[in-house]
């Protein structure tokens, strides 16, 4: 069965990012016992990663970068911001190393919207927070194998996403 719309499929894989140096850096790893499983079509993931395992089947290997305007685009300046230390205060202080530079926060903007933020500076009155994606502004290089591709249920296409082994329980 080969990877198409409405097919589950399980990959493993290793994700490699380029530094500063022009080193590989290996950044995740989706393994046999953590495989990566979603709906092709449905997964949210970047469309060229998507189009890159496209007709691909069980036991293919694949190998592929994307540039970053196909991963998770390029850094935008506009997501980086600087907040008042106030905002972070639960029940009127700060938590001891919650703002820690490299630390990632989880935080909601004015319409509610979840969104992850990474400290990068702190100072007196104020933290500079980046809410671009991990990996904006990153080359990104897939190896890896498709483990499985089988047809989606219908409540997994209904619900967008996968039930059972490696997806959602409920």
């Amino acid at each position: 069965m080969k990877i198409e719309n409405n097919k589950v499929v399980t990959l493993t894989y290793e994700l490699r990012i380029t530094d500063e140096n022009g080193e590989q850096n290996l950044v995740e790893t989706a393994n046999e016992e953590h495989p990566m499983v979603f709906i092709y079509g449905m997964s949210g993931l970047p469309e060229q990663f998507e189009d890159s395992l496209e007709g691909k089947n069980a036991g293919d290997t694949f190998d592929f970068k994307l540039k970053p305007e196909e991963g998770y685009g390029d850094i935008n300046p506009d997501a980086i911001v600087d907040l008042p230390k106030n905002v972070f205060e639960v029940e009127g202080s700060i938590p001891d190393n919650m703002l820690e530079e490299g630390n990632f926060i989880p935080m909601a903007d004015s319409e509610g919207n979840q969104l992850q933020g990474r400290v990068i500076a702190v100072k007196d009155d104020s933290v500079t927070m980046d809410f671009n994606h991990p990996l904006a502004g990153k080359a990104l290089s897939f190896k890896g194998k498709v483990e499985n591709v089988r047809e989606a249920t219908q409540e997994e296409i209904d619900h967008g996403h996968v039930h059972g082994e490696g997806g959602v329980h409920h």
